[in-house]
């Protein structure tokens, strides 16, 4: 964790620092404690651009209705990322719920956080018969086309 956390600060002057933290703070509604928490556990979060923030900030608090205090806790959400692995496996998340093929109470963090083949085994594979055209539409919206499948109201 040091190394990175030298990585993140090595080429950025103590304004620029704080001015991170502000932005973190303004932009996750975040408390001072809670920017210390993402800082502590996950420092690469300081190279990351305000725009890049700022989208995952939109996407994980208005779209997914994550609480600041969960992304806080598990700052490694912001490292994701957002049109490769964040929204595709948000897609399929939420069609399975809506279709009933998985419980509503799905941690969005476990999901998001475990390598690509076992979101594939546990996601996508079990529900070939009942939803053939998961696997094509998944690997569409990695690459940035949303079936109209995924379309939610």
């Amino acid at each position: 964790m040091f190394r990175h956390a030298l990585q993140a600060v090595a080429f950025l002057s103590e304004d620029k620092i704080t001015a991170k933290v502000e932005l973190l703070k303004k932009t996750f509604t975040w408390t001072d404690a809670e920017v210390g928490i993402v800082v502590s556990k996950c420092p690469q979060v300081l190279s990351r651009n305000k725009e890049s923030l700022e989208r995952r900030s939109e996407f994980l608090i208005s779209e997914l209705g994550l609480e600041p205090a969960y992304i806080a806790y598990r700052p490694a959400l912001l490292t994701y990322s957002l049109e490769g692995r964040l929204r595709p496996r948000c897609y399929i998340v939420k069609f399975l719920k809506e279709n009933g093929l998985l419980d509503h109470d799905r941690d969005y963090y476990n999901t998001l956080s475990i390598s690509e083949k076992v979101f594939m085994e546990k996601f996508i594979f079990p529900h070939k018969e009942a939803a053939p055209h998961l696997t094509q539409d998944y690997a569409n919206a990695c690459r940035g086309e949303v079936s109209a499948r995924f379309s939610f109201t």
